[in-house]
């Protein structure tokens, strides 16, 4: 992911930001931000209680960067937590919309500016990437998101969240905010899938734009906090809190797609 410095920084957009939550994202990170400022102004990162030094260089970044903020959390709250420190900040100056995406550098930045495009076409719904992966993808994750993908279709009526868990993608920050200040829980790794969930449960439309997405290995400076046991039950945990409450919502859910005609 290569940043192009060259060309003509991007204006400040009063609406829209990017939101890069952050913990421990070693060396990556430098040159996601450095793309994602290419591509898009503002842009915010939360640094989640990180202890891998990538705080003070971010710091130092935004010393010479007015299009640059970095928030630092004291301790560590999980993808979801950050999510959350960064959009009650955001809205408290007036943002509507932000794009999270993860520091890595697993997501495109070269695609912010149409996935922002969309957003603020249709600023009640909620675009979501389409994961196209490449042969750098770990096939077990690729298939096991299967799994959380057809869950979320079944508990949303198939209303076109795509794949579940890819985490690129722009949110109106107003109906997020209600939900996570409702819901004490999402706060972790399983925050995406149930952020699209329940923004749909609340009427939130989707829109899916194809993205790629590159696993980068450890020797390419690629760092995962992934944990095959931990993460997996966390997301269990999460598809039978929803499912129950999808259960509840049937009726509701069931009506609102005959009265707009199956869509």
């Amino acid at each position: 992911m290569q940043a192009d410095v060259t060309s003509t920084p991007p204006r400040a957009s009063a609406t829209h930001l990017v939101l890069i939550p952050s913990y421990n994202p070693g060396m990556k990170v430098d040159e996601t931000v450095r793309a994602a400022r290419a591509h898009w102004n503002p842009v915010w990162v939360v640094v989640d209680g990180s202890t891998d030094g990538s705080a003070e260089r971010l710091q130092a970044m935004a010393a010479q960067d007015d299009g640059l903020r970095v928030i630092v959390l004291p301790a560590n709250r999980g993808k979801g937590g950050a999510v959350l420190a960064g959009i009650e900040a955001a809205a408290a100056q007036g943002f509507t919309h932000v794009l999270t995406m993860d520091s890595d550098g697993q997501h495109p930045a070269d695609l912010i500016p149409r996935f922002m495009a969309a957003s603020q076409a249709n600023p009640e719904a909620m675009v979501l990437g389409r994961p196209k992966f490449d042969a750098s993808a770990p096939q077990l994750r690729v298939q096991g998101r299967r799994v959380s993908n057809l869950l979320a279709d079944v508990e949303t009526l198939w209303a076109g969240i795509g794949d579940s868990l890819y985490g690129f993608r722009v949110y109106p920050i107003t109906p997020l905010r209600t939900i996570m200040t409702r819901l004490p829980w999402m706060r972790r790794f399983d925050f995406d899938p149930e952020a699209a969930v329940r923004l749909c449960w609340a009427g939130v439309r989707p829109i899916q734009i194809e993205a790629p997405v590159r696993y980068f290995k450890a020797d390419e400076g690629g760092v995962s906090h992934f944990n095959y046991a931990r993460d997996n039950l966390l997301l269990s945990w999460m598809h039978l809190r929803l499912v129950a409450g999808f259960g509840l919502r049937l009726p509701g859910l069931v009506a609102k797609r005959v009265v707009s005609g199956g869509h």
